[in-house]
């Protein structure tokens, strides 16, 4: 019995040995940190969301989300927000490193961490709405469809206020709702958005709009240790000190999306498939220009899907390329003209919201549109001479070709022609050993006629 309760205890001493190890290193808790560096888009959103995943996964004391943006695409912003707000991590928001910014989108995701943070040397605000699609800027220019500063509407308002007065209110009702919740200075946000303030570091912390400056991540989990932040619903006292940092980077995925997710790029993407698709067609058993065409196409339209884009926009451009293929192989110059419209005007009318990083650049539109065109051009050149010049092979090769007599009874025999012996038949007595001009094949039959009443014929 004793012998028993001595091996019972050992095997217990065992396992606790072997188990608490693996125990105390699993309950060792990390900072994870993933930083956006760049636009903001549908990249930036799958990237978030991915970290989150990863902190909730493994337990993380904190996502520290380091931010350096210019702004970007309102739908991505809000998924990125709505994203924060359901975490169950605390997500400390820092804008780093020194001369990044957070503008724009930028300020609106700082506005939503838990705890919110600048590094010296940075600068956020700018958070004015300019969203509104339309035509793409010209060099130097205002938008062409912009409206004239002294027109007004039925209601003596400048036209164009009505839509951005709804689009700015919107959005300053988000900054102050997400600074109510975090208990930030609501009132500078709102002038952020209504007059395009920024501030810098040290201007942010002085206003309340951040909570403290910080020069590394070392000084910000030191400086964010202690404080009680609400993490979905539940006060959190947070434990950051000494704290070990280990960075999420983004995978292949998310930098392929961040490539192709780009207007510019999707539109590229999209023309190579097409055209790739078309040369396969013409030209069966190439192989590579339909697999790379393909490829591109299924590309470029997964990331317009991503894209908020306006659906007529991208009709036209696809009618638009329509007619320039069809303008290739029956050249009738309107229907050219049209594509190349029909392309420009969807183009510029594709993205239904524009932000920072995401507009359409006539740089890429008009040398587009122009190849596109000249490639139609060339193609129908091609095709035209094609048509004027008389045929080589087959049986339409044949016609007003000379021939010899070989045999003949009635109105059927057989004739020598280009080294061959094939039957014919005539209209008119013939002889063998006349010559005679082929006029028609039909099933690998010859019609021919008298080669000198060809000449009378060919003279009246």
């Amino acid at each position: 019995m004793t012998f028993a309760r001595v091996a019972l205890l050992a095997a217990a001493f065992v396992v606790a040995a072997v188990v608490s190890p693996f125990s105390s290193a699993g309950s060792e808790r990390v900072a994870l940190s993933v930083a956006i560096d760049g636009a903001i888009g549908p990249a930036s959103s799958r990237q978030l969301k991915e970290a989150l995943d990863v902190a909730a996964k493994r337990d993380a004391a904190v996502l520290i989300l380091q931010i350096d943006t210019p702004g970007g695409l309102v739908t991505s912003m809000r998924e990125m927000i709505a994203d924060i707000l359901a975490s169950p991590v605390p997500v400390i928001g820092y804008v780093a490193p020194a001369g990044g910014h957070a503008a724009s989108a930028g300020t609106y995701i700082l506005y939503a961490t838990h705890v919110a943070a600048m590094a010296p040397g940075t600068n956020l605000g700018a958070a004015t709405p300019v969203e509104m699609g339309g035509l793409p800027s010209l060099p130097g220019g205002e938008k062409d469809n912009a409206p004239a500063k002294d027109e007004k509407d039925a209601t003596g308002r400048p036209v164009g206020d009505a839509m951005m007065a709804k689009v700015t209110n919107d959005a300053v009702a988000l900054i102050r709702s997400l600074a109510e919740l975090r208990g930030r200075n609501g009132d500078w946000g709102e002038k952020a958005v209504r007059e395009a303030a920024s501030l810098s570091a040290n201007a942010a912390l002085q206003e309340r709009v951040i909570d403290f400056v910080a020069h590394d991540t070392a000084e910000l989990l030191q400086l964010a240790d202690g404080r009680t932040v609400d993490v979905a619903g539940r006060k959190v006292v947070l434990a950051t000190k000494g704290l070990l940092v280990e960075t999420l980077e983004p995978g292949w995925f998310i930098r392929l999306l961040a490539i192709i997710t780009d207007p510019n790029t999707a539109i590229i993407l999209m023309l190579v498939g097409v055209y790739g698709i078309i040369f396969e067609f013409t030209s069966p058993g190439a192989v590579a220009p339909g697999v790379i065409g393909t490829i591109c196409l299924v590309l470029g339209l997964y990331a317009l899907n991503l894209l908020p884009i306006n659906y007529t926009g991208l009709a036209l451009m696809l009618l638009g390329i329509a007619f320039l293929v069809v303008e290739a192989f029956n050249p009738t110059v309107v229907l050219g003209l049209g594509g190349v419209a029909a392309f420009l005007f969807g183009a510029a009318m594709l993205l239904r919201v524009e932000g920072p990083g995401f507009a359409m650049s006539w740089a890429v539109i008009g040398p587009a549109a122009a190849l596109t065109l000249g490639l139609a051009l060339l193609t129908g050149t091609y095709v035209w001479a094609a048509r004027r010049n008389p045929p080589r092979v087959g049986g339409a090769a044949m016609r007003g070709l000379p021939a010899e007599i070989l045999d003949w009874q009635g109105g059927e025999g057989h004739v020598l022609a280009q080294g061959e012996r094939w039957r014919a038949k005539a209209d008119e007595p013939v002889a063998p050993g006349d010559s005679v001009e082929v006029t028609d094949v039909s099933d690998l039959v010859l019609t021919v006629r008298r080669r000198d009443a060809a000449r009378n014929g060919a003279r009246q």
